[in-house]
């Protein structure tokens, strides 16, 4: 039996904020598959995943998966925001803000501090798991410009972002980087707006990019592009359950996708079966991206 084993190996993981999320099992799968994984959160939902990480509660999100056994526990947990490169890009009022008062919270800082949390570890896995439109519930007619624009900061060029900032740290390993997309990407989902289709069609383009960059250092870069699934930070777009019935009612399966089937690709493209796959678009979605109307 051919197994993934990523003992050894160290990954940075963007976006959990709760444990019902790709994010969340994606880390579980990770920390399963034998990585230490290190959790960066943003600055106002650390101390919810601190939480989850502890109460008894929530032990059963924390089991592992594949048969491992044990609660997932993450070998280090750190604020990041990735609207901003850099301390200097954040604005003085809001590093007086809970959680970014007192604390470098930018990409840049986060690097840092995985740094030394991690006691200097080179990064194997970079995982992009980031999306935010303040106006999510807005038509894409009716969506602001700073709504558009702070969209396509957040949830594309975040990972471009990411990507500079973890090379240094990558050095001489073959690391893999893996982003999240939707398929609003390049079908028009009515109900999915506040610009979010466009930085999703932004990201695909930019992991195309960031592939042949990487490259050069002999680095792979991906995107799994998810089926609707009724996460909390899905229900704010307000149709979440809508969607999952149709995808799920007109994909070749006739069924919707489980989170664990997202965190099972992306394990698969950051482990060494995934070698020459880089510069692509893995659609889990139980085959709703090749049908008709």
């Amino acid at each position: 039996m051919i197994g993934i084993d990523l003992t050894g190996k160290n990954a940075f993981v963007t976006g959990v904020a709760d444990d019902g999320g790709f994010a969340w099992q994606i880390a579980k799968s990770l920390k399963a598959a034998g990585a230490k994984v290190y959790l960066a959160s943003h600055p106002r939902t650390v101390s919810i995943v601190q939480r989850l990480l502890r109460r008894a509660g929530s032990a059963k999100g924390r089991k592992l998966p594949y048969g491992v056994g044990g609660e997932f526990q993450p070998d280090g947990l750190f604020g990041c925001d990735v609207a901003y490169d850099t301390l200097d890009d954040i604005p003085e009022e809001m590093r007086e803000q809970k959680g970014y008062k007192d604390q470098d919270v930018s990409i840049e800082g986060a690097m840092n501090k995985y740094t030394e949390v991690s006691d200097g570890a080179p990064i194997d896995i970079l995982i992009h798991c980031v999306a935010f439109s303040p106006e999510i519930t807005n038509s894409h007619l009716e969506t602001s410009r700073k709504a558009y624009l702070l969209a396509q900061s957040i949830s594309a060029y975040s990972l471009i972002g990411l990507s500079r900032a973890a090379l240094p740290l990558m050095k001489d390993r073959e690391a893999s980087v893996v982003g999240l997309s939707y398929i609003a990407a390049n079908r028009m989902v009515p109900g999915y707006g506040g610009g979010m289709a466009s930085a999703k069609a932004s990201l695909e383009c930019d992991s195309r990019a960031m592939s042949y960059y990487l490259g050069e250092h002999g680095h792979r870069v991906n995107i799994v592009s998810a089926g609707p699934y009724p996460s909390r930070a899905a229900r704010s777009v307000g149709k979440i359950d809508v969607m999952v019935d149709e995808a799920a009612g007109k994909s070749p399966l006739r069924r919707a996708i489980t989170a664990e089937e997202v965190a099972d690709a992306t394990l698969y493209l950051c482990s060494p079966l995934a070698s020459a796959v880089t510069g692509t678009v893995m659609y889990v979605d139980c085959g709703y991206h090749a049908m008709g109307v």
